[in-house]
């Protein structure tokens, strides 16, 4: 019997979004042959493939110019989860390089009354494993009373909308949706 060791990266996390502290955390991962982080990292960054392969994501807007590729420091705006467009902050920028992981993060707020505001940090890991595969991790903490909200419901929509999202990404990155 062959067996492999491997030591899998982390997500870097910001103490006030450490998974576990806050209202809602999901975590989903996928790990694929046959495309590279590179590739992946393309589709994730690129804001204007998103909707392409991904139904949970609208009105993906720059108020402050730049985009549609993501990059450190960039503000962003964009409609998830039947939350008017939140105002989003590229946090954490590094692309997949040759041992070392791909990692993006955003926080994510929504502003208004206790019942409406939501902070969230999603982060993104992207990185290439032996024998031709490919780890992709997505892990989301959010702050507030619709995250809680989010949290108690079954199935977790969060958790079935960033497979979902994972799922898309990893099509569109092997070139099934025609990309």
């Amino acid at each position: 019997m062959t067996t492999h060791m491997t030591t899998q990266n982390a997500i870097n996390w910001p103490e006030k979004y450490l998974p576990g502290t806050g209202d809602n955390f999901v975590s989903n991962e996928v790990i694929v042959r046959g495309v590279g982080a590179a590739r992946v990292w393309r589709y994730l960054i690129d804001t204007s493939t998103w909707e392409s392969y991904y139904d949970n994501v609208a009105d993906i807007s720059f108020p402050e110019g730049g985009g549609p590729e993501l990059k450190d420091g960039l503000l962003f705006r964009f409609g998830t989860f039947g939350f008017p467009p939140l105002d989003a902050h590229v946090v954490e920028f590094r692309a997949p390089a040759e041992g070392a992981p791909g990692r993006l993060s955003w926080t994510a707020r929504q502003e208004g009354t206790p019942a409406e505001r939501l902070d969230v940090l999603h982060a993104w890991l992207v990185e290439d494993l032996p024998g031709g595969r490919v780890r992709v991790l997505t892990q989301e903490t959010q702050l507030g009373e619709p995250a809680a909200a989010l949290a108690a419901e079954r199935p977790n929509p969060m958790l079935n909308g960033h497979q979902a999202w994972l799922d898309g990404l990893i099509r569109a990155a092997s070139g099934e949706l025609g990309g």
